[in-house]
Formats: C-alpha cells, sequence, structure tokens
C-alpha cells in the first residue's frame, strides 16, 4: 500500500518535469538554427585565418548537421500551430510511434547542436542583426507566437508520450500547472539567451548579399511565430470584447427590469 502510494507521489512531478523540459525542445530548435546560420556565415564569409576549426567530435557534429531537417521539423511544427490558431482545429499525428520517432529526432539534433556550437564558441548574438535592433513590441509578439507553438508541441506531441509512458494511458488536458511552468521555463530560456540569438534568423538576410534558401527559411520561421502572436493576440482582443458586450447587455436587461418594476409599483 505504502509503494502504492510513493508511486503516485512522484508520477505527477516527474510528469510535470519532463513534459516542461521536453516542450523546451522546440523553443531550443530555433536557438539551434540561428546558431546554424551564424556558423554557415562564418565558414562562407570570412577569410579563411578566421574560420572556426573542428577540433573535436563534437564541433564536427555540429557543423555536419543538415540544416534542412530541423528546418523542415519546425516549419511543419509552426504551420500546424497557425492552423490550430486560425481554425481552432488539431492536426492528428498518425500513430505514437510517428510522435515517438518526432520527438527523438528533434531531442538528438537539439542536443548534439547546441553543445557541438558550445564547444566551438558559436552564438546567434554575434551582432548580425541581433541584439535589440527589432522593436520591443516585434519581441514581444514572437514570443508569444513562441508559447503559443511550444504549448501546440507540447500538447501534440510531448503530452502523449510521456502520458504513455508514465501513466500508461493519456491523461487529462494540459492543466494550468503544466501551462505554468512551460511559461515560466520558455521565459527564463527567452531571457537567457533566446532573446539575443533568435533575431539572427532575421538578420543573417539583412547581412548577405546573396539570400540563400537556409537562410530564406529562418527569415520565414520567424516572421510566421510573429504571426501567430499576432493571432493570439487578436483573439484575445476579440474575447475581451465579447466579454465587454454580454456584460453591458446584462446591464442593460437588470436596469430594463428595474425600470419595469418600478412602473409596476407606480
Amino acid at each position: 500500500m505504502g509503494w502504492k502510494i510513493w508511486q503516485q507521489g512522484w508520477k505527477r512531478p516527474f510528469h510535470l518535469l519532463t513534459t516542461t523540459l521536453l516542450g523546451l525542445l522546440l523553443p531550443l530548435s530555433f536557438l539551434l538554427l540561428a546558431r546554424l546560420s551564424t556558423a554557415h556565415y562564418l565558414f562562407t564569409s570570412l577569410p579563411h585565418p578566421y574560420k572556426p576549426h573542428p577540433s573535436s567530435l563534437l564541433i564536427s557534429l555540429f557543423l555536419s548537421i543538415n540544416p534542412t531537417i530541423p528546418h523542415l521539423l519546425v516549419s511543419l511544427i509552426s504551420i500546424a500551430t497557425l492552423i490550430h490558431a486560425l481554425t481552432g482545429r488539431f492536426i492528428v499525428l498518425p500513430s505514437k510511434s510517428t510522435l515517438w520517432v518526432l520527438l527523438c529526432t528533434l531531442q538528438v539534433l537539439v542536443g548534439l547542436g547546441i553543445e557541438g556550437s558550445i564547444a566551438a564558441g558559436i552564438d546567434g548574438s554575434g551582432g548580425f542583426g541581433s541584439g535589440g535592433t527589432r522593436s520591443i513590441l516585434g519581441s514581444a509578439v514572437f514570443f508569444l507566437g513562441l508559447h503559443e507553438t511550444m504549448l501546440w508541441w507540447s500538447r501534440t506531441v510531448v503530452k502523449p508520450v510521456v502520458d504513455d509512458t508514465v501513466f500508461g494511458i493519456l491523461a487529462e488536458e494540459i492543466r494550468w500547472a503544466e501551462r505554468v511552468a512551460m511559461a515560466a521555463a520558455l521565459g527564463g530560456l527567452w531571457w537567457w539567451r533566446l532573446r539575443d540569438e533568435v533575431e539572427s534568423l532575421v538578420g543573417m538576410v539583412e547581412v548577405k548579399k546573396e539570400l540563400l534558401v537556409a537562410d530564406f527559411i529562418g527569415w520565414w520561421l520567424y516572421y510566421l511565430t510573429v504571426t501567430i502572436g499576432m493571432v493570439r493576440i487578436v483573439k484575445a482582443i476579440m474575447w475581451f470584447g465579447v466579454i465587454l458586450l454580454c456584460s453591458g447587455k446584462a446591464g442593460e436587461g437588470k436596469l430594463s427590469e428595474s425600470n419595469l418594476g418600478n412602473e409596476d409599483k407606480v
């Protein structure tokens, strides 16, 4: 009996921690794309003596990552999030095996890529359009869009895998504790690294004379995420307006009933 109580006790915190950490794979993939874009710029634009040299296996793995794969994965997730934001419908992925493959692929790419970029000393805040060149409003809208994309990723991909692993069944919808934990984790990552590096996805296009496909996809992903944030803001304003309208009608109804009652008394 005591074992069952203890088992039930650790499952909830472990589920919350695992869901939050795996949910961070999505914003970390944006960080990886920013660093891959920076690395590509360094290797194609700088003179040979200034180029980073692959002095370790991690650096070699980082430099050998094909940006097409993370670009494709993040693009599919972002498009699905935008469709959900506009229509309210979820794109259901075929099977749990597909979710496992998607989750493991992104985890391996992000893990190797981030570790390799650290070993190579490469980050996305190297002065290529980052470091506050965008407006505060634009950064805030991008953050909202990234948070919405992270929620879709966690709800559609991460949570079914973690639920099946921890509980053996699909648990209830994302709770407020999970939402708060993910928002806090994303906020910490944003303040620590992401806000200074992610804008290189746009900056690389601005500093290069030739627009390459990989850089265009990074630029497109940035503004696709901004669009998701704008949709979220518009829906919040509409929801707030509906509440005010309903409150106004309810107040008018009560006032009419009060006036009617006074006329009856007269």
